[in-house]
């Protein structure tokens, strides 16, 4: 296993630029530890495959280093580096057994039949493949074939470091959660340091320690999910994290007033004046909002839609034209279509130009 260090790491396909806008991957620098488990999390497009690609060797950056151990790897092959790539799609040898590809990264490297054929064994009862064995793989379905493509990865013990790139892609929806917590058990087990590629929250927030989230080529906050979820750092991490995402509106900061559609909130920070001409923003979670009747207290609203998702409801609410949304468990003692809003302050994040805006308790 190792410690990687990604240092000043940037990308331009099309080579050097001075244009940052030409770079697929922006200016960053990153530090993973030993056998942690961490997930790229992001949409299409942001560059996510780009630094596992980086990091894997399959692409060497345009300006920066990738350090394992402290040793500059930046311009070894992949094959020098040690690790193990598990693609979206699966890469296997469809005229070998079940046997045979898992045991061919093993058997490649010269180890001997007395390691390889109960290492194999114990790696396919764990992927649930131990009664196809004997079955070569053109005769299974596609998600057996990515858990051979993920025991394929996952056989070598004394890699530097695993990589996914969105593995799950192919797998039914039901075995998605199994293999999620399979990998768990594997890296708790065998220590691993594990990076995971995906666009899928979901995916990301199970299986990782710390969450990596990107944006147009930045990482645009890295934590861990419980962070991610109540102190978003930007407001696409807000946005993009949690069903349904953050409430993100316009509005206004005086120190410790937030002033929301004609309307003033007392909020449990003192915050500084923004820089003029700045776009401030309150952003709350849906499930720390509350309505109520609407001759109570709060923020008088009108109800556009409820949306009935099982475990909880979703209401749609419209104060003036800033539209929320709200979570809550039962909302039968509403009538008619309006409602009062009820925000908690203690809950309630303060962004300037899509960043996170710190105040001081007051």
């Amino acid at each position: 296993m190792a410690t990687i260090t990604l240092n000043d790491i940037a990308h331009c396909y099309s080579g050097p630029s001075d244009d940052p806008d030409d770079y697929a991957l922006k200016q960053l620098n990153l530090a993973w530890r030993d056998g942690g488990a961490y997930a790229l999390l992001g949409p299409s497009g942001c560059g996510k495959t780009t630094l596992l690609n980086i990091i894997s060797g399959l692409l060497i950056p345009t300006k920066g280093r990738v350090l394992f151990n402290e040793q500059d790897v930046t311009s070894r092959p992949t094959e020098q580096r040690n690790i193990a790539q598990i693609f979206q799609f699966p890469v296997i040898y469809d005229t070998m057994t079940v046997f045979e590809n898992l045991a061919f990264p093993l058997k490649n490297r010269g180890r001997s039949k007395k390691e390889i054929d109960p290492r194999v064994i114990e790696l396919a009862r764990m992927l649930d493949l131990e009664d196809n064995l004997h079955t070569k793989a053109c005769h299974l379905t596609a998600d057996a074939k990515q858990k051979i493509s993920l025991g394929r990865g996952l056989i070598r013990q004394s890699v530097n470091a695993i990589l996914f790139d969105e593995p799950l892609t192919v797998i039914d929806p039901q075995l998605k959660w199994q293999l999620r917590a399979q990998l768990k058990s594997l890296h708790k087990q065998f220590g691993f340091t594990m990076i995971y590629v995906t666009h899928d929250q979901t995916e990301a927030l199970t299986f990782a320690d710390e969450v990596v989230v990107m944006y147009e080529g930045e990482v645009v906050q890295v934590g861990t999910p419980e962070a991610l979820f109540e102190r978003p750092e930007h407001t696409f991490v807000g946005y993009f994290i949690g069903s349904p995402g953050m409430n993100i509106v316009p509005c206004a900061v005086d120190g410790d007033r937030l002033r929301l559609n004609g309307h003033e909130i007392r909020l449990g920070q003192r915050y500084p004046a923004p820089p003029p001409g700045a776009r401030v923003e309150l952003g709350i979670r849906p499930e720390y909002l509350r309505l109520q009747p609407p001759d109570r207290d709060g923020l008088s609203v009108a109800i556009v839609r409820v949306d009935n998702v099982g475990r909880h409801q979703v209401a749609r609410v419209a104060l003036g034209e800033q539209l929320f949304n709200v979570v809550a468990a039962d909302l039968s003692g509403l009538t008619g279509d309006r409602a009062s809003l009820v925000i908690d302050p203690a809950r309630a994040n303060v962004y300037v130009n899509d960043q996170l805006y710190r105040g001081a308790t007051s």
